[in-house]
């Protein structure tokens, strides 16, 4: 059940001679029990119960005791010795029944009703005000003397007095009581840190309590002689572990253990097993055999119907308790979907699915990373980590990161449960990503339009504007000259008009290269027809060959047209070519699908790969991004310049 090293400051030899001290006697016990095959009754439940404690007591007390010297396990293996020494005490004296002469039964009959009272009754009344990890303070102080003065007057007054049972029990419930309520307050509003377990602390504290009820009932009360024994054997079995629990959970006192959750969940499944066929044996005996077998058939099988609800219960519970959320997969993917919808921006998603699962599957952290990035973190890392890649379209796309509770480790449902609940992850881990990307495509939207106004600024300040005022001055001078020399003056308005003509030229230039009516209202092939007549009639000739698919979106087709004019601008003024060809055919891209494939190619001087980016190129990248596409510049074979941009069909 439990793996780990040992810790500092232990005594292993007195926790070993203090473990197999109790299980000698309960396999004395046992074994003595076997030759006396005693009847079933309230003692031999209760035989059960001492059995069942001191195996249980011995083993955590002795595994506690040798990593760390502290009154908690010492009193677990007091109590582990004394219930072994009344089991044993009771099976000796069955024995001696039907053995007679067996030395010393005079000696160990009277252990059967004493021996298992001080161990006992310590383990919840002063063991619950010890398990923290700093100095006890006065409550706690006040608490364990009541708990030693209540264990004291139990013993004195169970064993040599003839007080009525309500008398004898009032003070040892009510420091119960009290215990198991400064364990429920600590839990709720004491440190942080110490907190852990210790919900489970206060249910096994007031169940030890609880189980001390029964015993100032009258003993003539219909099935109390049943009832009584195995609530004691039920609570038995759940109270070492909520103290394992607690202290290892917490580390408390230096420990370093860590619980198998797989073995927790199996050995307490395993304890509601036995519990089960305890119980249905009990009841079968109970009910009259007849002279049929069938009937005891039949009266069995009544008992296992009635009993099996309340077992497969049990186990859920059980499994919910030791894997949270994650002994249901499908219950643990709505609670991340319900977080999925709660968050108002891709880091709270983020933070929010670490923390879903986290609590979903019981653990102490989860971690989300991205690259070489933290994306969202959700409690604090102190034991050994465990990582699960997050793998998205076939590419891992990052990794979770999560340690169990402290004492504990992953079992295999939970790394089922984490490998299931990856995909959430991923999906809020791809969110988060969009929305990066999408700030990122904002900003370079933003910086390429302040650069297109930079260069529209340009144009305009330093082409159009200067010619403006040259023709408003001549305008001035012509108006000057038309009454002493009327031949100049007309010839000099002729010059401004056609300048004036070349600049609306120019302007309704630049209006064609960012968007041309025949682009909107023809389609991708005659806008690109209409760019080569315009290139041709100042010597630069466009090789058309387009068949752009049917249906082309417009939002593809004016990207595609402003690569193509920033590509033929940059080989008209940088290539030294005569011209260039331009292709823009259907083509295919594994990750994309159908794409319209552009490509600008030119027999000039080549690009320098090293120089700068200029706003053209920069454009171009852009335009092709916006639609989720990709643009490569590369070096012709063997002269030249290559553009390819390729751009779905349908903007991603």
């Amino acid at each position: 059940m439990i793996e780990g090293s040992a810790g500092t400051g232990g005594a292993p030899v007195p926790a070993a001679v203090m473990a197999v001290s109790s299980w000698v006697l309960v396999v004395l016990s046992v074994v003595a029990f076997v030759g006396a095959d005693p009847g079933i009754d309230s003692n031999q439940l209760f035989f059960l119960v001492d059995v069942v404690g001191a195996a249980v007591y011995g083993t955590v007390g002795g595994v506690v005791l040798a990593r760390r010297v502290h009154p908690v396990p010492i009193l677990l293996g007091l109590t582990a010795i004394g219930v072994g020494v009344a089991a044993l005490s009771y099976s000796y004296s069955q024995l001696a029944l039907v053995r007679p002469g067996l030395p010393g039964v005079g000696v160990l009959e009277p252990l059967q009703n004493t021996a298992w009272i001080p161990g006992t009754l310590s383990l919840f009344l002063i063991v619950p005000w010890l398990i923290r990890d700093h100095p006890l303070g006065p409550i706690a102080k006040a608490g364990v003397a009541a708990g030693i003065g209540a264990t004291a007057w139990y013993f004195w007054s169970r064993t040599f007095t003839d007080i009525p049972p309500i008398w004898v029990l009032l003070p040892v419930l009510v420091v119960g009581v009290l215990a198991s309520a400064d364990c429920g307050w600590r839990w709720r509003h004491g440190p942080q840190t110490e907190r852990v377990g210790l919900g489970w602390m206060c249910l096994g504290t007031g169940l030890m309590t609880a189980a001390y009820i029964p015993l100032a009932l009258p003993a003539s009360l219909p099935g109390l002689w049943v009832l009584n024994p195995l609530v004691h054997l039920a609570v038995q079995a759940f109270y070492p572990v909520a103290i394992l629990v607690c202290v290892l959970r917490q580390r408390m006192w230096g420990l370093n253990l860590a619980v198998s959750r797989a073995t927790v969940a199996g050995t307490l499944t395993v304890l509601l097993l036995v519990l089960y066929v305890v119980v249905a044996t009990l009841v079968s005996a109970l009910l009259p055999a007849g002279e049929s077998v069938g009937a005891q058939v039949v009266a069995a099988g009544v008992v296992a119907v009635a009993v099996q609800p309340a077992r497969l219960w049990l186990q859920r519970r059980v499994h919910h308790l030791v894997y949270g959320e994650g002994a249901d997969p499908a219950r643990a993917v709505r609670t991340l979907g319900r977080r999925f919808g709660s968050a108002e921006s891709p880091e709270e998603l983020l933070a929010e699915l670490a923390a879903g699962v986290g609590v979903a599957l019981r653990l102490e952290s989860v971690s989300i990373r991205r690259g070489s990035g933290v994306a969202a973190v959700w409690g604090h890392a102190t034991g050994p980590a465990e990582s699960v890649k997050l793998v998205h379209r076939g590419a891992v796309f990052g990794t979770m990161i999560v340690t169990a509770p402290p004492g504990e480790t992953l079992g295999s449902r939970t790394r089922r449960s984490l490998t299931e609940l990856s995909a959430v992850v991923t999906a809020g881990l791809v969110v988060m990503q969009s929305a990066d990307d999408l700030r990122e495509a904002r900003r370079q939207l933003a910086s390429v339009r302040l650069e297109e106004r930079q260069m529209i600024r340009r144009e305009l300040h330093d082409g159009l504007g200067p010619s403006l005022a040259g023709i408003r001055l001549g305008l001035q001078g012509a108006r000057n000259l038309l009454t002493s020399d009327p031949d100049s003056a007309a010839a000099l308005i002729d010059s401004l008009q056609a300048e004036l003509d070349h600049q609306v030229e120019g302007v309704r230039q630049l209006s064609r290269s960012m968007f041309p009516p025949v682009l909107d209202e023809l389609g991708l092939l005659p806008a690109l027809q209409e760019l080569a007549e315009t290139h041709s009639r100042s010597g630069f000739t466009l090789h058309i060959r387009a068949d752009p698919p049917a249906g082309l979106g417009t939002q593809t087709s004016a990207a595609a047209y402003g690569i193509i004019v920033e590509a033929v601008t940059n080989a008209r003024r940088h290539s030294g070519a005569d011209g260039c060809r331009v292709d823009a055919t259907l083509g295919q891209d594994p990750g994309v699908g159908d794409v319209l494939e552009v490509m600008i190619r030119d027999d000039g001087c080549g690009f320098d790969p090293t120089g700068g980016a200029g706003v053209g190129t920069r454009s171009m990248r852009e335009r092709a991004r916006e639609l989720g596409g990709t643009l490569d510049i590369e070096s012709g074979s063997p002269t030249g310049t290559v553009v390819t941009a390729r751009l779905p069909l349908s903007p991603l």
